[in-house]
């Protein structure tokens, strides 16, 4: 992302945050929030729930991790092809090594069974898309604030 951020302070540190979505629109956004809510983290996108998986487990184009290294923060869609986004998440929470990482599932389902579902399979927030643009802004602005500035992020990658 290369535009600057249009209000506050700029969030940048080595917590690398991987958005899994499969809606370019919804990338569009996402992103464009991201920088206007001052968070320049490095952040890589994946499109489906496969690649999410892919890019966990460091397979195929994501084996090269000085590129695509381990996220530090996820922010996850529930509808994805291929591999849902509960499956995801199950997948990532059963993994010694990964089962850490803060997941935070932005998604426009508000249906009670997804909520409920997510958080039994192992979400740290779940967040619903808002519809309006600043209100998405201020959305980000909490993830901001909250994970990326409040929050001790715990160690991830291979166990030491």
């Amino acid at each position: 992302m290369t535009e600057q951020p249009e209000t506050g302070p700029t969030t940048s540190n080595t917590l690398n945050i991987l958005l899994v979505e499969d809606q370019e629109a919804d990338v569009q956004l996402i992103l464009r929030a991201l920088t206007k809510g001052g968070i320049a983290n490095p952040i890589h996108v994946v499109r489906d729930g496969q690649e999410a998986l892919d890019y966990f487990s460091g397979e195929g184009q994501f084996a090269d991790r000085n590129r695509f290294p381990i996220p530090g923060l996820i922010l996850l869609d529930l509808k994805l092809p291929k591999v849902n986004g509960l499956q995801v998440l199950e997948q990532l929470k059963q993994t010694e090594e990964l089962k850490r990482i803060p997941v935070i599932v932005l998604t426009s389902s508000s249906e009670s069974k997804d909520v409920n579902r997510a958080y039994d399979v192992g979400a740290n927030s779940y967040l619903v898309k808002p519809v309006q643009f600043s209100a998405f802004c201020e959305v980000v602005t909490q993830i901001k604030l909250y994970w990326l500035l409040l929050n001790e992020p715990p160690n991830v990658g291979p166990l030491q």
